[in-house]
This record gives C-alpha cells, sequence and structure tokens, in this order.
C-alpha cells in the first residue's frame, strides 16, 4: 500500500498541454523514485473533479496491463516512454524499466479547469502465470 503514498493530484489551467501532463507524471514518478516498488503499473485520471479524477485514476490503474487506452493510446505510450527514460529502474536501482503500462480514463470536466491524477502501484498490478500443453510448448499470461 505503501505505491499509494506515492500518488498524486494537480488541477491543471485549461491552457495545459499534453506535455504538461507527461512533464507532471514523469515528475511524479521521479519524486517516488524506488518507493513505490518499481516497476509500476501508472493509473492517470483526468477530467471530472478533483476528486473524481481521483477515482479514474484508480479505476485506471486496475485495467490489466495492455488494454485499450481509446484516444489515449498515443498519449499513453509517449508517458511510458518518457517514465522509462527516468532511469529509476527495478526497485529504484536504476535501468531501463520504470514502469511496465499506463493506463488513462477520462471524463468531462469544466472548461475552468483540467484534473489530472495519477495513482502509482506496485506488485499488486504485477501478475502472471505459466501453463503449458507438454513439456515443450508453455504459455506466458499476463493477469490482471
Amino acid at each position: 500500500f505503501g505505491s499509494e503514498n506515492m500518488s498524486r493530484q494537480r488541477m491543471f489551467a485549461p491552457s495545459a498541454t499534453e506535455q504538461d501532463i507527461i512533464d507532471f507524471v514523469t515528475e511524479t514518478v521521479k519524486i517516488a523514485g524506488g518507493n513505490p516498488c518499481p516497476p509500476v503499473v501508472i493509473g492517470i485520471g483526468i477530467g471530472g473533479t478533483f476528486d473524481y479524477s481521483c477515482v479514474l485514476a484508480k479505476k485506471a490503474l486496475c485495467r490489466p496491463i495492455g488494454s485499450d487506452n481509446g484516444p489515449y493510446n498515443e498519449l499513453a505510450q509517449r508517458i511510458l516512454n518518457e517514465v522509462n527514460k527516468t532511469g529509476v529502474g527495478v526497485q529504484g536501482l536504476g535501468g531501463k524499466t520504470t514502469a511496465l503500462a499506463v493506463n488513462i480514463d477520462s471524463y468531462p470536466t469544466h472548461i475552468a479547469s483540467i484534473p489530472v491524477a495519477v495513482n502509482i502501484s506496485c506488485h499488486a498490478t504485477r501478475h502472471a502465470s505459466v501453463s503449458g500443453l507438454d513439456s515443450s510448448l508453455l504459455y506466458y499470461h499476463i493477469l490482471p
């Protein structure tokens, strides 16, 4: 649950750009460092209200790794690339893999602001299993 302590929320002005959001998420991950036990999964909520953006971020976080971000697919990939360039790495020891996935959910909001919440998860969202039909063929499954 310590990774929850690394989460943040910010109210952006309507003039904010995608790059501003990317920078906010990347800064959040840098500040967190190794505390959330990376590699992490990042849920981002955009829109709604101050509190609802946090609900959106949690819902996004709970989606399966590799799930469709709809109109935010490109933004999610850009954020993932930037986060992985931070060098935080596994367990904060450095490296190229700081995050495994970025999931984004959105909701309509008032024209005067853009609420953005970042929710970070640790091992709770990193699951996999192995199964096989015989000893020569194995299937790897990433579980939600």
